[in-house]
């Protein structure tokens, strides 16, 4: 059995790599040398832009789905006879940015408080992804019988690059089941909000400052459209009857994450450029909700003169993500509850209104269930942290949940 040093070593070096969009490469390289030593048989692959323009969530046009020096890995280890069922546990190697003045200490050089480890992906989701590779050595010393493969894949938060091409053309044994190691306080996510990227354009007209009467303040007509889609949100929120989205208070929040407007200050600015990001609610799809949007937004065009004279560009951008839900009987799903159940632990399952990769698996076939150590609410977040008795508790849980899938599903 792997002791808890190199646990912590394995993690610790992971974090150290800058996996930043598009900077995968030296850490996947590494983390697939650490496979083959650990016994798996490893897998490494590029994702194919020309062939993920195909899908519905990506881009059309290939050169804005950057794949270059970005490789899946993945390693697989056969139980038994290798004849039963396939288990994947999915992890994504890439990080979100760092803003170093907010951090207390370098991003990417893990510090320990006590038992508290620190650093950009320790949440989300490197330590989710080393707990499912020690998860699945565990299972190689079980009697079991099967597969259980480990993948990281790259531009998960780039709407799921790696997991897209994954999913529909494994070069390993199709699974038969997924659990995605997201940071969910180990608990189980059935339901995972899809999301819509707008991108919205206004112009006005400049003027200096002093006259400011002589321009048309583009920051006027912006508060219009944002004060409309915040109405939206507030309608669309007392319409989801969705029984896992009720303990939220925004269950499809729509958030204007960037805003660029004005070019001088003693300008009234003329020309603004804000992105949307829209909630989708399991059981609606990102058509059905942008053609909700977009009637909102020309309504808030025909209320308008000047809107109506120079209408705005409100138009899709990057990756769109769409909803994803399994029933709570599947097995997988029945084998973490279990799980969690025979180590006393909450087993209630839930929905989040984030996405995740779980998406292009189930609409692959696979059944896919989100669980993980750490939390969500240190997802991007300055001083991202986690617990390490949680990752060890996550290990256990996951190998726990392994058991019970293979042994009531083997062939």
């Amino acid at each position: 059995m792997t002791d808890d040093v190199d646990r912590r070593a394995f993690v610790e070096r992971l974090l150290a790599f800058d996996t930043t969009d598009g900077n995968e490469a030296p850490a996947q390289e590494w983390f697939g040398c650490r496979l083959d030593e650990l016994g798996f048989e490893t897998y490494h692959w590029k994702p194919d832009s020309e062939r993920l323009v195909t899908h519905p969530s990506f881009p059309d046009d290939p050169a804005e789905i950057e794949t270059t020096g970005r490789p899946n890995v993945a390693g697989v280890i056969e139980l038994g006879s290798g004849k039963g069922p396939t288990l994947l546990l999915n992890g994504h190697a890439d990080v979100v940015p760092a803003e170093a003045d907010q951090w207390s200490s370098d991003p990417f050089e893990p510090t320990w408080t006590d038992e508290t480890l620190t650093a950009r992906g320790a949440a989300d989701m490197k330590a989710g992804l080393v707990a499912s590779v020690f998860a699945a050595r565990q299972l190689a010393e079980a009697d079991l019988d099967g597969r259980v493969v480990v993948e990281s894949v790259v531009g998960e938060e780039a709407g799921g690059i790696g997991a897209a091409e994954s999913a529909q053309d494994p070069p390993y044994p199709v699974p038969d089941a997924a659990i995605i190691a997201e940071p969910t306080d180990l608990t189980p996510v059935i339901a995972t909000e899809g999301t819509l990227m707008k991108r919205l354009t206004l112009t006005g007209r400049s003027a200096h400052a002093a006259t400011p009467w002589h321009g048309e303040d583009v920051l006027d007509h912006f508060e219009r459209v944002r004060n409309a889609l915040a109405d939206l949100e507030a309608e669309r929120a007392r319409g989801i009857t969705h029984p896992l989205y009720e303990p939220f208070p925004r269950p499809v929040p729509i958030v204007a994450g960037t805003v660029h407007a004005g070019s001088w200050a003693s300008s009234v600015p003329a020309h603004l450029e804000s992105e949307f990001r829209i909630g989708v609610a399991p059981g609606e799809t990102v058509d059905e909700v942008e053609q909700e949007v977009d009637r909102r937004i020309a309504a808030v065009v025909a209320d308008s003169e000047w809107l109506t004279e120079h209408p705005p560009r409100f138009e899709r951008f990057s990756v769109q993500f769409e909803p994803a839900e399994i029933s709570p009987e599947e097995p997988i799903v029945r084998a973490v509850c279990e799980a969690l159940d025979a180590a006393g632990r909450d087993s209630t399952v839930r929905g989040a209104t984030y996405g995740t990769d779980a998406r292009h698996y189930i609409e692959a076939g696979i059944p896919t269930v989100v669980f993980g150590p750490g939390s969500i609410r240190q997802a991007h977040f300055p001083d991202e942290s986690i617990d390490w008795s949680e990752v060890t508790t996550g290990i256990d849980l996951l190998e726990s949940a392994g058991k019970r899938f293979f042994t009531r599903n083997t062939r």
